[in-house]
């Protein structure tokens, strides 16, 4: 058929007595199932000895190309994020399917195995029409499904697009990570859920928090360096505390945010379990000498913090200009608070641990639960990179008021 440009094997396919031709849908959509009308004619008009049109004509839709060389230097790579090998087909596969939707997606090849060999798959047409159907019923989703032959052996390729909402297999999740597959559980699911709503942590609503629990004082500190910064307008300065909370978009519908809980309650911890910081100060040999905590909203924490680490924590080094007595620090003031402010905008608040800080003689180390955005890696911290705060609307309240 010169005007398509394929090449059709005319192998005995397991004839099939088809005395009409019946077109299926597999869920593309109408234009498929009129391209697939067509094809089923032109094959069957051309090739009248043939029988088993239907599975020729899907060779043809899927646009397979025999000994595909791009298929085989994928087999020869490692399984990776988006690689998968597996030597028969089994319905638990569906679980890789969807960690692959629910990531970046990828390709799962059947009738391979784990040593890149192609051992083919001997059921290759019932699979080609099994593996979309159950894909689409159990998933919801559609992907590619690829016959694919090297030396005179049947593979198949499963294609899988990234999708941009949440897919469950039988009301579980899974996400692919590195060469695993893993369930989304917990705190994981939850970041899961809401990156996928294009949500993030700090805009949830919270329900019984209103206005008038929040901390007068707070908001007073707030237009003070607000109004230093010259990153908000005087009149927005001058509104109540529910309208500035609204110019900073801390509401969502009729409800607070969390944010504005971490940002300006008195306690924030009757909302966020672990919103609080632990100091110790520690020995070379890892005893512990002496700790504090500090609590309260993150305006206050951050001011607590710096007090206190100046005062008890860090040594300074004394000298003198005349009279005058100078004490340094062993790291700039502007940098302890700059990474201070970084470990509380950051933080990931569903991990019910504080933030913990470690002094010792000669090292200060900030440890806060959190992960990286989506793609990257710490070369990409590294690296010079955009802004891309765990916590927006926190990190808003704090560029407003100068702070960062």
């Amino acid at each position: 058929i010169p005007r398509y440009n394929v090449e059709l094997d005319c192998r005995e396919e397991g004839k099939v007595n088809l005395p009409e031709i019946h077109v299926t849908s597999d869920a593309r959509g109408d234009w498929m199932e009129l391209r697939e009308a067509k094809l089923l004619q032109i094959i069957r008009e051309m090739f009248g000895g043939m029988e088993n049109c239907l599975y020729l004509c899907k060779r043809i839709l899927f646009d397979v190309s025999k000994n595909s060389s791009t298929a085989m230097t994928i087999i020869h790579s490692d399984e990776s994020q988006n690689i998968e090998f597996k030597e028969s087909w089994n319905d638990k596969y569906l679980q890789w399917i969807c960690g692959f939707a629910n990531a970046q997606g990828g390709r799962m090849f059947i009738g391979v195995n784990d040593k890149h060999e192609v051992v083919g798959v001997d059921n290759s047409k019932k699979l080609m029409e099994d593996i979309p159907n159950k894909v689409r019923d159990v998933l919801g989703i559609i992907v590619d499904v690829n016959l694919l032959d090297a030396d005179g052996l049947d593979y198949i390729e499963v294609v899988v697009e990234a999708y941009p909402y949440p897919i469950s297999y039988r009301g579980h999740y899974y996400q692919r990570s590195g060469a695993t597959n893993q369930e989304l559980k917990g705190a994981a699911l939850d970041r899961f859920m809401l990156r996928r709503q294009g949500k993030t942590w700090d805009g949830v609503p919270v329900p019984y928090l209103t206005v008038d629990d929040l901390d007068n004082a707070t908001f007073d500190l707030f237009r003070r360096y607000a109004k230093l910064s010259r990153r908000m307008e005087e009149a927005d300065l001058q509104d109540d505390n529910k309208g500035l909370l609204e110019k900073l978009r801390l509401y969502e519908g009729s409800y607070l945010k969390r944010a504005a809980a971490l940002l300006f309650h008195p306690d924030p911890e009757k909302y966020v379990t672990g919103a609080f910081v632990k100091i110790g100060f520690f020995r070379e040999d890892a005893d512990l000498v002496y700790q504090d905590e500090i609590h309260g909203n993150l305006f206050q924490q951050i001011h607590k913090l710096m007090d206190l680490l100046c005062t008890k924590y860090l040594k300074a080094v004394i000298t003198y200009e005349g009279i005058q007595r100078i004490e340094t620090f062993p790291m700039p003031r502007e940098a302890l608070r700059e990474a201070l402010l970084n470990a509380c905008i950051n933080k990931d608040y569903s991990d019910t641990s504080p933030i913990q800080i470690r002094v010792t003689d000669n090292m200060l180390q900030i440890v806060n639960g959190g992960v990286l955005p989506d793609g990257w890696t710490v070369d990409t911290l590294l690296s010079s990179h955009r802004s891309m705060p765990y916590n927006p609307d926190i990190a808003n309240t704090f560029f407003r008021a100068g702070e960062v």
